[in-house]
């Protein structure tokens, strides 16, 4: 029987390609008894690309990193202010589909969301959370994920308190002329907030199991 419980791995700020190489190495090396986990974790600024990513979404990246990944999707961004959660979990033995978790991270964001007054949505067509603004429906959070060795990997990402504008320099999630916002565009952060620990416990209510803080993997 699977265990009921998930560890949580706080990160802090991380550059994304050591991140994505110990997801990858975890989902290899898993057997029977690798507990599931959370990664929470700040990325150095990157774009990455989905497996099916599309070259002319990439509009100008500059100075951005431009990185190829093996999760689903097509490009977005990463960068500090943006909470990034990876659920690192044996599906397989968890007896979850991947419809399932799809879901399952997307009403993690809207219930996060709603803690703080913020009514927001999922697409049936286009992965992830929107909201609406001023200037219409905008993307506050974008997933896509990889199910290998009959685990998950990749994950979701939340905008926050970030800077956004290098959303610009991409066709965000292969969307020309998407809106993205953050959280703190639609009400006032405390300075200190726990938007990232509120998402890993959301997240971990929704697939019916309990949280425990590990150390930093």
């Amino acid at each position: 029987m699977a265990s009921q419980s998930i560890e949580l791995h706080q990160l802090g700020h991380r550059a994304y390609l050591p991140v994505w190489s110990a997801m990858r190495e975890l989902t290899d090396t898993r057997d029977h008894a690798t507990p599931d986990q959370f990664w929470l974790v700040e990325h150095d600024p990157v774009f990455t690309q989905g497996q099916a990513g599309k070259p002319e979404h990439l509009l100008m990246p500059g100075d951005i990193p431009v990185v190829k990944t093996d999760r689903g999707g097509q490009v977005t961004y990463h960068g500090p202010g943006q909470v990034v959660l990876y659920p690192l979990l044996d599906v397989r033995r968890g007896n979850i589909g991947v419809r399932e978790l799809v879901t399952a991270l997307e009403n993690s964001v809207i219930d996060v969301l709603a803690l703080y007054g913020v009514s927001a949505r999922a697409r049936p067509d286009a992965p992830g959370v929107y909201v609406d603004t001023q200037l219409g429906e905008a993307k506050i959070a974008s997933l896509g994920l990889r199910i290998r060795r009959g685990a998950s990997y990749h994950g979701v990402a939340l905008n926050v308190d970030g800077d956004l504008s290098p959303f610009g320099r991409i066709n965000p999630c292969g969307y020309a002329g998407m809106q993205v916002t953050r959280l703190a565009d639609l009400v006032v952060l405390p300075t200190v907030h726990s938007v990232g620990e509120q998402l890993a416990y959301a997240l971990a209510e929704r697939l019916g199991r309990q949280l425990v803080n590990a150390d930093v993997c």
